[in-house]
């Protein structure tokens, strides 16, 4: 992070000094009292069970001497310090965020999505890191509090930057898009995620396109028109829309896709200007369309077709996004990280075009799916007996409705109440030689589940 005074911060938190040396500047701003030292600006943020303020003394201590603070009181924990008070600590970040990136000179791209967002994400970073030192946010920052800090970790150096933007109830995206006022939006699909909380998918879709709010009319918004909600009929703006998808109409069309299962996907790309072929190093078809949204992003850059060959290349997804880990005698593919309808039956598909004595799932359930839920689990549940797995095992209540969903074909369904059933009786059921796909939402952590099957002599009678 760039230098910058506490006489700026209070200016443009709309805030005022109540301590120390309004010249003083920080070089990095943080939330978690452990990690603010010196240098640093600690803003403790009031959430639904805990308030940082209660933490300021140990920020102080730690080495930390600028504070921004709602709490009056909390100034007296902190004698010698630098301090603003404001009105408002989240919204002072969002401000200080907002006016931060205001003085950097950076392109800026911002990605959203019901899923894939954050696997998008990475591949346009990769791809804008072939031409210009590029920004992106850590594990998954992509929320109020998670894109203001990605912007403090940029400084002049940066010449780029891609943002990430997600959603738990409408008006998120615009708030995001507010503080981050991108130059190329790319919205990855609509689908069921957040239904829980929106109602609706034509809800979801209005609140997803709030990530196009604040770019100026020409403003370049790239969509996967595969993804019904999504063309150009479909959204009453004044940008232009660049649609990708596998119509050959579209003006990124994605053709000629391989699934080699664990070892990537390879596919053709037609771009407004050319023909390339595109070669993944990470499982799941789908990402050929994240893919070609990225690349679309990066041509608004200025990226050539060797800058998008060469990123790809070398993709590599944060968290525990399709890896792929072997021990214990079998390959798992861990997509632990999260799981919607979609996401699951194409990690489905790449399970079953992955080499194995027995292709096996191991599958918890999917969160936020709303009244429909069961249904929604019962069809991977159909799925998966229709692409005939040859094992599915459920672990949680959620989970019963998609073995039930794949009783009475070729697959054997097995469902075990919670995740220490399943370690207890997990031999019986998980072989050596076996494909295993390991997923579910990020609440049941299903990597736990990945972690005990391959320790040494797991699957050993």
């Amino acid at each position: 992070m760039d230098r910058i005074s506490l006489e700026k911060i209070a200016e443009v938190t709309r805030g005022h000094m109540i301590s120390g040396d309004p010249s003083h500047v920080i070089t990095d701003v943080s939330t978690d009292s452990r990690a603010a030292g010196k240098g640093s600006l600690f803003i403790p943020l009031i959430g639904e069970n805990h308030d940082a303020h209660d933490f300021v003394a140990g920020a102080r201590q730690s080495g930390c001497s600028a504070f921004l603070i709602s709490e009056k009181e909390a100034a007296e924990r902190i004698p010698g310090a630098d301090i603003v008070l404001v009105s408002d600590t989240l919204q002072a970040m969002q401000d200080l965020a907002h006016y931060y990136l205001t003085t950097l000179d950076v392109k800026k791209a911002a990605v959203t999505g019901s899923v894939g967002k954050t696997s998008t994400r990475d591949m346009l970073w990769y791809t804008l890191s072939e031409m210009f030192k590029t920004g992106r946010p850590e594990k998954n920052y992509n929320n109020e509090v998670g894109v203001p800090l990605t912007i403090f970790s940029l400084d002049s150096s940066y010449k780029a930057v891609v943002l990430e933007e997600g959603l738990e109830k409408a008006g998120d995206i615009h708030r995001l898009s507010a503080i981050t006022r991108p130059d190329v939006c790319v919205i990855t699909n609509i689908g069921i995620s957040h239904i829980e909380n929106l109602g609706t998918r034509e809800n979801i879709f209005r609140a997803k396109l709030e990530v196009a709010d604040f770019m100026l009319p020409g403003g370049k918004l790239i969509i996967n028109s595969d993804s019904d909600f999504l063309s150009k009929e479909n959204i009453d703006r004044d940008l232009d829309i660049i649609e990708c998808g596998t119509d050959p109409k579209c003006d990124y069309y994605v053709h000629d896709v391989h699934d080699k299962g664990v070892d990537g996907v390879s596919f053709m790309l037609r771009t407004p200007e050319e023909e390339i072929r595109i070669d993944l190093p990470v499982p799941g078809a789908h990402n050929a369309l994240n893919a070609a949204l990225a690349a679309a992003a990066a041509e608004c850059f200025g990226a050539s077709s060797d800058n998008i060959k060469n990123g790809l290349s070398k993709l590599s997804l944060t968290g525990k996004r399709l890896l792929v880990r072997e021990g214990s005698g079998i390959k798992i593919i861990d997509d632990s990280y999260n799981a919607a309808p979609a996401s699951m039956k194409s990690a489905v598909d790449t399970l079953m075009n992955t080499e194995g004595k027995r292709h096996v799932a191991l599958l918890a359930g999917m969160n936020e799916l709303g009244a429909d839920s069961e249904r929604y689990h019962r069809e991977v549940g159909e799925y998966i007996k229709e692409k005939k797995v040859d094992v599915l095992v459920g672990v949680g209540e959620k989970a019963r409705a998609i073995v039930e969903g794949a009783s009475g074909g070729d697959t054997y369904a097995v469902w075990f109440p919670e995740k220490e059933a399943f370690y207890s009786g997990m031999k019986d059921v998980i072989h050596t030689g076996d494909a295993v796909l390991v997923k579910g939402s990020n609440a049941y952590k299903m990597s736990e589940a990945a972690d005990r099957l391959l320790e040494p002599g797991a699957l050993e009678d």
